[in-house]
């Protein structure tokens, strides 16, 4: 794993840490997480939001720790006990309520993306860290994003993007993201399927894997079983399978997704590339609903995200577990340093 304790703290790599929407559990979790002494001794990672909503969580997060406003990310002491938090815009706090859909929090929400997305590109920090924004409250504010990973492709200037749910036992990779299910067969092509198996591959690698072995999925029922359920992953599935293994990678299929994720689990494989949203996310939420992270695959820049929602249900109560954004900082953390190593490289 490429997560190193004993180095300088300039050596660390310099991470943002959106808040994403301030009704939600965004901050609470942020400093719940920032009061663990581990995240410092691996990055430094500074708050990206407004101070209004950290005072406002403190004793919901039951935690007790220093706010410092910082003008430049490097500012930071980047010392457990003290957040550092840069605000890039003014936020009119009144408008925001914990726990309802505000259109304020969504603006500010997309805009400390944006923001943080602007920094990453100049690199200016190493990478990002996204608390989860609420769609619905973005969009009323006027950003028409489906979520995060669209923001992210066009703000970047990222041909496509696409999902990476990473933890111990269950990475899986998608094709297709955010769209409707009648629509997946009409965008996968082999290129598309290619470029995901790739992007997953150097992503695994990044996080520790040597030589991953990758299970690719089908798109019908039993794979197809040799055209009588469809002609997808004969037609399109199998040539980039093919592609993949003249390079040498150990990739196998397309297999029926039945019974894949099964094999991924067992450890029969490090990861599985899905054709589409619900086919990788259900089984990986099955089995690591906690510790997850959302990692953004084909971006110019480091992108890790907490695989929960804004959480409205339980936002204000100081039960939203901390598990996830822990996770997501470490494996930040993780491709960061990969990033580093391989610019230093070029």
């Amino acid at each position: 794993m490429f997560v190193r304790k004993d180095c300088d703290l300039e050596e660390r790599p310099l991470l943002g840490v959106t808040m994403g929407d301030a009704c939600g559990v965004g901050p609470e979790v942020i400093l719940k997480a920032l009061a663990h002494k581990e995240m410092y001794e691996i990055c430094r990672p500074f708050v990206i939001g407004h101070t209004e909503f950290l005072k406002r969580d403190m004793a919901i997060a039951k935690v007790d720790l220093d706010i410092q406003i910082i003008d430049q990310p490097q500012d930071g002491q980047f010392q457990c006990g003290v957040v550092d938090i840069w605000q890039p815009i003014d936020v009119d706090a009144s408008k925001v309520e914990i726990a309802k859909v505000c259109p304020e929090a969504g603006r500010a929400a997309a805009e400390w993306v944006m923001a943080a997305i602007d920094l990453a590109m100049t690199n200016e920090i190493d990478g990002i860290v996204t608390a989860p924004l609420n769609k619905e409250a973005m969009n009323l504010a006027g950003y028409d994003y489906a979520g995060h990973t669209e923001l992210l492709a066009e703000r970047t200037g990222a041909p496509i993007a696409h999902l990476m749910l990473a933890s111990e036992r269950m990475n899986v990779a998608h094709v297709t993201g955010h769209i409707p299910l009648n629509e997946v067969t009409q965008r996968l092509n082999t290129d598309l399927i290619y470029n995901t198996i790739e992007l997953m591959r150097n992503a695994l690698v990044a996080m520790g894997r040597e030589n991953p072995k990758l299970a690719i999925c089908g798109v019908n029922p039993h794979a197809g079983e040799n055209g009588i359920f469809g002609k997808e992953d004969a037609e399109v599935i199998v040539p980039a399978v093919t592609r993949a293994q003249a390079n040498g990678w150990l990739v196998d299929g397309p297999l029926p997704g039945d019974t894949v994720f099964f094999k991924v689990y067992d450890g029969r494989y490090d990861g599985a590339v899905a054709m589409y949203h619900d086919q990788g996310h259900a089984p990986a939420k099955l089995v690591a609903f906690d510790d997850a992270v959302n990692v953004t695959l084909g971006l110019p820049i480091v992108r890790a995200s907490v695989d929960h929602g804004t959480a409205f249900d339980i936002a204000g109560q100081g039960i939203a577990k901390v598990v996830n954004m822990l996770q997501t900082i470490r494996v930040g953390t993780q491709l960061a340093n990969w990033r580093r190593l391989t610019l230093d490289k070029q």
